[in-house]
């Protein structure tokens, strides 16, 4: 039994677009594939009958500076992002991200793009893009447009795309200046490749002793990517110290909305743990930006 009756391979964005809306049946685009073919295989998705490859699309596939801000595709392999130098020197906490999603293999063909798409509250490479306030560009028939990043989430793997219509086609990230710095970490079940039980994302930016600008992303901490605006609030232009970081912990813990997974963890468990995650990824940051 085929998966797909047809496979087509655009050379641009619009060429992708024109694909999906003339497919003459349901169409989706694959980039990596490493869900959506197990999907297939398994039946947990609806029969497809038009894959549309994008990855033979330059704009898709490209990392690259542009002006003051950092362009990544969003059909760039997750261990392309992983071992950039334009990520590594300008998005640390994507490339730590990166580095933990699923196995090797995996890295090599699953894109940033498909992480993304999933919208998915927990997962790696989207809390680490939240933290980093990324900027998402998005294209339909008429128009490529630029939007905040956390409004591609409607809920729990509910995109805000209509995905026989519209394309992420990358992600912007301001590059790092002078005393900003970032850091992703999670916690996990011990197993050598596993789901996150939580993860934390921080960008932020410090004058001395001062905290001046801060992101703190946790996931899951929502529906969607969530940003941990109170505890920003409670540590932006303040002096970093035990006593600060109380503060912004106790912020957290009162915005944030953990739940209960049977295969991960309990809420409460998650709001015990979420302290030391949290303390641990500030202080690397903070010590980054140095």
């Amino acid at each position: 039994m085929n998966l797909w009756q047809e496979y087509k391979r655009p050379a641009s964005v619009m060429d992708a677009i024109q694909a999906l809306a003339s497919a003459s049946g349901p169409a989706l685009p694959i980039a990596g594939g490493t869900d959506l073919l197990l999907d297939l295989k398994q039946g947990r998705h609806t029969p497809v009958h038009t894959l549309i490859d994008l990855t033979f699309i330059p704009e898709m596939t490209a990392l690259e500076l542009r002006g003051d801000e950092l362009f990544i595709g969003a059909a760039v392999p997750v261990n392309r992002v992983a071992l950039d130098p334009l990520t590594g020197a300008h998005a640390q906490a994507l490339v730590e991200a990166c580095n933990l999603i699923a196995g090797p293999q995996v890295r090599n063909t699953a894109t940033l793009g498909g992480n993304v798409a999933h919208a998915l509250p927990a997962a790696d490479g989207t809390i680490a893009l939240t933290a980093l306030e990324a900027q998402a560009e998005v294209a339909d028939a008429s128009v490529s447009r630029r939007m905040p990043f956390t409004m591609l989430f409607l809920g729990p793997g509910k995109s805000a795309l209509n995905k026989s219509t519209e394309l992420i086609v990358g992600f912007y990230i301001p590059i790092t200046k002078k005393g900003q710095a970032s850091c992703f970490k999670r916690i996990m079940r011990p197993q050598g490749v596993a789901l996150p039980i939580l993860n934390c994302a921080v960008w932020l930016e410090r004058e001395g002793t001062i905290v001046k600008d801060i992101h703190i992303a946790v996931g899951p901490g929502g529906a969607t990517p969530f940003r941990a605006t109170q505890a920003e609030d409670t540590l932006r232009g303040k002096s970093f110290n035990e006593t600060t970081f109380e503060s912004a912990l106790e912020a957290l813990l009162g915005q944030a909305k953990f739940r209960t997974s049977a295969r991960r963890a309990s809420a409460d468990y998650r709001k015990h743990i979420v302290g030391g995650l949290f303390k641990d990824v500030i202080e690397t940051a903070w010590s980054r930006a140095k």
